[in-house]
């Protein structure tokens, strides 16, 4: 796995306009630990990261980013400015959303580009919808009616592909 950490702490940091010694205050790490992170000279451990994730208050997962990828994300959301007017007017279908739910609504497009608000809002509850119906699955498949859960699911699926 890529070590990404590093690249994704220096964003960070330019993002908040935050020092070395800043954020090391506010992580309550040593300024040497906090560099070789930034240089990539060291592979932080699991605490290290949740402590700078805590200090800086973003998602430990953004230390995993591939950077590569910001570029399309940042494209997408640039191409979809409807998204965040949605977002606005209607806060609560996107409570509990995670960065990768935003991904994947900025990522959609309507007919002729990017979406519009009205899009952006029935694709935020299909994804919403489709989440609940995972969440459900997810427990089906821990009781006792996982095996005929399975079989409905096979055969669903032997049926589409047959089209």
């Amino acid at each position: 796995m890529e070590n990404y950490a590093g690249m994704n702490l220096q964003r960070l940091m330019a993002a908040g306009g935050l020092s070395v010694r800043e954020v090391a205050r506010r992580a309550g790490l040593d300024e040497r630990t906090v560099r070789a992170v930034c240089s990539g000279q060291h592979r932080p451990r699991g605490t290290t990261l949740h402590r700078l994730a805590e200090g800086l208050g973003v998602a430990v997962d953004q230390f995993f980013l591939d950077p590569a990828q910001l570029a399309y994300r940042q494209f997408d959301q640039t191409t979809n400015p409807e998204v965040e007017r949605a977002v606005a007017e209607s806060p609560e279908l996107f409570r509990h959303w995670t960065e990768a739910d935003f991904d994947e609504l900025n990522s959609r497009v309507g007919a002729g580009g990017g979406l519009t608000r009205e899009g952006a809002l029935e694709a935020a509850r299909h994804i919403n919808r489709k989440r609940r119906l995972h969440e459900k699955l997810d427990l089906l498949l821990e009781t006792t009616h996982a095996a005929l859960v399975g079989e409905m699911i096979e055969l669903l699926y032997e049926q589409m592909m047959e089209r």
